[in-house]
C-alpha cells in the first residue's frame, strides 16, 4: 500500500463510520458570542464541547492584557527561547507558575502537547522505561514513542497493575518514569494518585502527572489534583497546558528537581519551536492570576457538573465513573452515538462525539464540558433535551 492509498484507506474507514452529511469532527464555527455559545451556520448554540472550564475566554483582564502586548511587543517573536525568542513575559510566566506551585522550576512551552513530547523525550531515553496509563493522551504517546524508551501500559487506574508491571522490571525500575493524569479527558475521572506515588516511592522510580484537565478544577487555589490529595511534595514532575482553564495556547513543566532546566537544551520541541506570542503569554499570566483567586468559580462550575450528571444518571445513562467538569456518556456503538450527537444539534446543543478508535475499550462516546459561566437555565436546558433523546437512543 502506498503512502496516499493509506490516506485513502482512513478516509473510507471514516465515512463508514459517519454517514454523507454528518460533519461531526472539526465542524466549523463561524462566530463566538461568549464562554457558552457559538454561532455553527445558521444556529445560535449553546456549547457544551469546549474545555473552558472556568469561562475565562472573554475575561476583560485577559483580553486587555493581550491588547496591550500587542500593541507593545508585536504579533509574535519569530523565533525559539534559545534564539531571540526569550521575553521578560517568557520568563515572567515561568517564576508565576513555579511561585503557583511552590516548586523550584519551571519551563513554558509553545502548546500544552509540546510540554508533554519535550518534557518527555528529554528525560528519558533509549534503555529506560516509561509505564503509561493505559487511557493516556496522544501527547503522552507521542513523547514516549519520541523518547526511544521502552513503553509499558499499565491498566487504567489501577495501582495493583502498575505495582506489578514495576516488581516485573526488577532494578530497572529506578530508570522508569511512570506517567499519570490528573483528570482523564475521554471518561473525566481522576487518578488514585496517593497510592501511585507510594507505589513509585517503594520502587524509587520517577513519577509525571499531566494537570491538563484538572488545571483550575481541582484544589483550592486550582492547581489541580496534586493539591487536592495534597501531594505537592511527592510529585517529580507536573505538566499542564494554557488551552483549558487558562483559554490560551500554550503548556508548562514544572519541578523541584534543579535538572529540569537542562531540558532547555536537550528537548527538541523546546529548542527547535518559536516561542508562544506576546500576547497570548500576557493573556496566560492575567488568566492565571483569575485562577488562582477563582474559588467562586470553582464552586459554580461543581455546582454545574453534578447539576448535569445527576440529571442524566436519573435519565438512564450510562456514564464516567465520577462528576467532574467532563461528563461523558457511554454508548455501545456509533450509530447510537450519532443519534444522540446529532438531536443535540438539532436542539442547538454543542457537544463532543469520540468514537473508536479514540473511545476507550471500543466504545463511543458523546462527551459533554461544562464551565462555570453556564448558567443553571442553561444546564437545566440540557438535562431536559438529554431527557427527551434516552428513549430514542435507547
Amino acid at each position: 500500500m502506498s503512502l496516499l492509498e493509506k490516506l485513502d484507506a482512513a478516509a473510507a474507514a471514516r465515512k463508514a463510520q459517519l454517514p454523507e452529511g454528518i460533519g461531526a469532527f472539526g465542524i466549523p464555527i463561524e462566530e463566538s458570542y461568549s464562554a457558552t455559545e457559538a454561532r455553527i451556520g445558521k444556529r445560535r448554540v449553546l456549547m457544551l464541547g469546549t474545555n473552558n472550564y472556568l469561562g475565562l475566554s472573554f475575561a476583560p483582564e485577559c483580553r486587555e492584557a493581550a491588547h496591550q502586548a500587542i500593541d507593545q511587543e508585536g504579533t509574535g517573536t519569530t523565533g525559539s527561547r534559545m534564539a531571540n525568542g526569550n521575553y521578560y513575559g517568557h520568563r515572567a510566566l515561568e517564576r508565576e507558575f513555579a511561585e503557583f506551585y511552590k516548586y523550584r522550576e519551571c519551563i513554558v512551552f509553545t502548546t500544552g502537547y509540546q510540554a508533554n513530547l519535550g518534557t518527555i523525550s528529554g528525560l528519558v531515553g533509549a534503555g529506560d522505561i516509561v509505564l503509561i496509563d493505559g487511557d493516556a493522551h496522544a501527547s503522552i504517546y507521542d513523547g514516549c514513542i519520541l523518547s526511544g524508551a521502552d513503553i509499558i501500559r499499565f491498566r487504567h487506574n489501577d495501582p495493583a497493575d502498575l505495582e506489578k508491571r514495576l516488581r516485573r522490571l526488577g532494578d530497572r525500575s529506578r530508570n522508569t518514569l511512570i506517567i499519570i493524569e490528573g483528570i482523564y479527558s475521554m471518561l473525566g475521572d481522576q487518578a488514585p494518585l496517593a497510592e501511585i506515588v507510594q507505589i513509585k516511592n517503594t520502587y524509587q522510580s520517577t513519577l509525571l502527572l499531566d494537570e491538563a484537565h484538572s488545571l483550575g478544577v481541582l484544589g483550592e487555589t486550582g492547581q489541580g489534583l496534586v493539591e487536592k490529595t495534597g501531594m505537592n511534595d511527592e510529585i517529580d514532575f507536573i505538566t499542564g497546558t494554557f488551552s483549558k482553564s487558562l483559554c490560551g495556547i500554550g503548556g508548562f513543566c514544572v519541578s523541584n528537581h534543579p535538572q529540569l532546566d537542562q531540558l532547555r537544551y536537550v528537548s527538541h520541541p523546546y529548542i527547535f519551536t518559536a516561542s508562544p506570542s506576546p500576547a497570548t503569554i500576557a493573556s496566560t499570566r492575567a488568566a492565571l492570576k483569575l485562577l488562582q483567586e477563582g474559588r467562586l468559580l470553582r464552586e459554580r462550575l461543581w455546582q454545574n457538573a453534578h447539576r448535569l450528571y445527576s440529571s442524566l444518571e436519573k435519565s438512564g445513562y450510562r456514564l464516567g465513573p465520577q462528576p467532574g467538569p467532563i461528563v461523558a456518556i457511554l454508548l455501545d456503538n456509533p450509530r447510537q452515538a450519532l443519534t444522540l450527537w446529532n438531536g443535540l444539534m438539532e436542539h442547538d446543543i454543542y457537544v463532543n462525539l469520540v468514537l473508536p478508535p479514540a473511545a476507550p475499550e471500543g466504545k463511543s462516546l458523546v462527551r459533554c464540558s461544562i464551565n462555570a459561566a453556564h448558567t443553571t437555565e442553561q444546564i437545566d436546558q440540557v438535562c431536559d433535551v438529554f431527557s427527551k433523546l434516552h428513549p430514542i437512543v435507547a
